[in-house]
């Protein structure tokens, strides 16, 4: 009886493991395999971007990201303080022509471009873009790491993901694998490799710093407030906190005696004596 009980124990274990096993493997194939959480040096509490690498990763998007994606709520004046002063941001502003008018005469020109300009894209319209990239249409990258789930680490580790189709699995042409994207496949092919770019700093080019340099100035470009919005949390912390203490305070010491005070209110003499 127990060799029996054992018997359909270990089967029953063994086809929860392979049930289990073959739905990971499942949802990995359709919504992609979950990135590893990534220790990001801005994920603290009290921690602010590294705005070197903000500025590296700007490069980055500059130089590889910027020929298809387009990144439409960031001007040039964001940049300001952030990555790059005030003449940086105006000299790279005014290397870009953009349209504007009418003039006097009712026509359109061209200018250089100003610190209010936003940064241009690199196609006139969704259908340039997609007649550009075999039929996909590249995502504006102003909001990409809170549009994914996983933010910087997905984004991370698709750049970094690319690998060859495991046994079995077949991508058709002008497909790319990678397990992290969901289904497996997709249009954009690997564009960091080491040495790609030649940082002013220093920095060696690898494919990782690139990736990180890259997912870090998109991150400041999705939540530009990050580093302001934790600098006025810590002070509301430590108002609060103090209001906090005051209000005790004077609950405990100031209204505590008047709360538990006794009030006696003599009889009347009439009341006596009619009693």
């Amino acid at each position: 009886m127990n060799s029996r009980l054992t018997l359909a124990s270990a089967t029953l274990f063994t086809a929860g493991t392979i049930a289990w096993y073959a739905h990971l493997y499942v949802i990995s194939a359709i919504e992609g395999l979950h990135p590893v959480a990534y220790p990001w040096p801005h994920s603290g509490f009290f921690d602010s971007f590294d705005h070197a690498s903000i500025r590296r990763g700007y490069q980055v998007y500059r130089e590889v990201c910027a020929a298809c994606h387009s990144l439409d709520r960031i001007a040039w004046r964001n940049l300001v303080g952030v990555s790059h002063t005030a003449d940086e941001a105006r000299a790279m502003a005014e290397e870009v022509e953009y349209q504007d008018g009418p003039n006097d005469e009712g026509e359109m020109f061209q200018r250089p471009g100003k610190l209010a300009d936003y940064m241009p894209a690199p196609y006139p319209n969704e259908e340039a873009a997609r007649a550009g990239n075999a039929g996909a249409l590249p995502p504006d990258l102003s909001l990409i790491v809170k549009a994914r789930h996983g933010g910087a680490d997905y984004i991370f580790s698709l750049l970094t993901g690319y690998v060859d189709p495991p046994a079995g699995v077949e991508i058709r042409e002008g497909m790319n694998y990678n397990p992290f994207f969901p289904g497996g496949a997709l249009s954009m092919a690997r564009v960091l490799f080491d040495g790609l770019v030649e940082y002013d700093d220093g920095t060696p080019a690898t494919t990782s710093q690139m990736a990180k340099d890259v997912v870090t100035f998109l991150h400041w470009a999705a939540e530009p407030e990050h580093d302001e919005r934790k600098k006025t949390g810590i002070k509301a912390v430590i108002l609060f906190s103090t209001l906090f203490v005051i209000s005790v305070y004077t609950k405990r010491f100031k209204w505590g005696p008047i709360k538990n005070r006794k009030i006696l209110v003599p009889m009347p003499m009439v009341a006596l004596k009619e009693s």
